[in-house]
């Protein structure tokens, strides 16, 4: 990846990483994101493996699987599982965050069917691309909810750090941000409040564990109320921690609006905004202003 920098006289760049959710959700999304990595606008990219693009899709990223981080986005909401789940998904279909998060919460979601999902999502990853994922994180956070959280370190301190080999040793994406932070940033307060706060089990979890997480995580806002993406991605990035206190990273939802698109995820428009800005003179300049650069988790 020819990742875009900046040099100080007096410093060097600030490294964080500029993850690309949801890629295999349409052939816009994975279309866009896939352009983004090729001019090096980008650092990483969660995968969908469950949707029916990802196995072409996938062919896409193979060139590019040395460059950036390419992870594992675990999709447990809204589509069609890989696998028969008859407790969690009885019609075929994932069901809502609402909905997953209240059997979440009652201790009604079945672990043995998030388990085999889980490692069916794994083995989608693995069998198109070679390799163990570089990370894991979930569509809609929902790695953070409980009995999932659980899987998912399951499946890093096992199967993933078995074959850690292929790839560099995964790490885990943390959504935590302090309070200091997110209050100063002024950018949807309420969301992502609520969005670090759950990330507190499976923080603890990768503690205990010893899974390296992000120190810092970005990238949340309103989507149907947006302000200027240039200047959410300024206050984003203004205060990121130094490379010694460990890396952070910002999340973004670049992609090109098809009927593929529409016809599963309300956040559609934005997209285009957020491709448009990170493949044009926006990111590019923020860099420059703040004195940054793109990196790999591991760099």
């Amino acid at each position: 990846m020819t990742a875009i920098s900046s040099r100080s006289p007096t410093r060097p760049p600030v490294p964080f990483v500029l993850c690309a959710d949801d890629y295999g959700l349409s052939p816009g999304v994975s279309s866009a994101i896939r352009d983004l990595i090729d001019r090096g606008r980008l650092s990483a990219t969660g995968c969908m493996t469950v949707t029916p693009f990802w196995k072409d899709h996938a062919t896409w990223l193979t060139p590019y699987v040395d460059q950036v981080d390419v992870g594992l986005h675990l999709t447990l909401t809204d589509q069609q599982p890989i696998g028969a789940m008859p407790r969690t998904a009885p019609g075929g279909r994932l069901p809502s965050l609402g909905a997953l998060m209240r059997l979440a919460y009652s201790g009604r979601l079945d672990a043995g069917e998030v388990d085999a999902e889980l490692n069916r999502q794994i083995d989608a990853f693995e069998s198109a691309l070679g390799r163990s994922p570089a990370f894991v994180d979930g569509h809609q956070h929902v790695h953070q909810l409980p009995t999932i959280r659980e899987a998912v370190i399951r499946a890093l301190t096992g199967r993933l750090k078995e074959k850690k080999h292929l790839v560099r040793e995964p790490y885990l994406r943390s959504c935590h941000d302090s309070a200091s932070s997110i209050a100063a940033r002024g950018i949807a307060i309420p969301k992502t409040f609520f969005v670090s706060m759950l990330s507190g089990g499976l923080r603890k979890l990768a503690r205990k564990h010893t899974i390296a997480t992000n120190k810092s995580f970005r990238g949340v806002y309103e989507f149907s109320r947006p302000v200027p993406f240039g200047t959410m991605m300024d206050r984003f990035v203004e205060d990121l921690p130094a490379p010694r206190a460990g890396i952070a990273l910002v999340m973004c939802h670049p992609g090109i609006p098809d009927d593929a698109l529409r016809a599963v995820d309300p956040v559609v428009e934005q997209r285009r905004v957020e491709y448009e800005w990170l493949g044009g003179h926006g990111l590019p300049a923020l860099l420059s202003k703040r004195n940054l650069r793109l990196s790999r988790f591991r760099e």
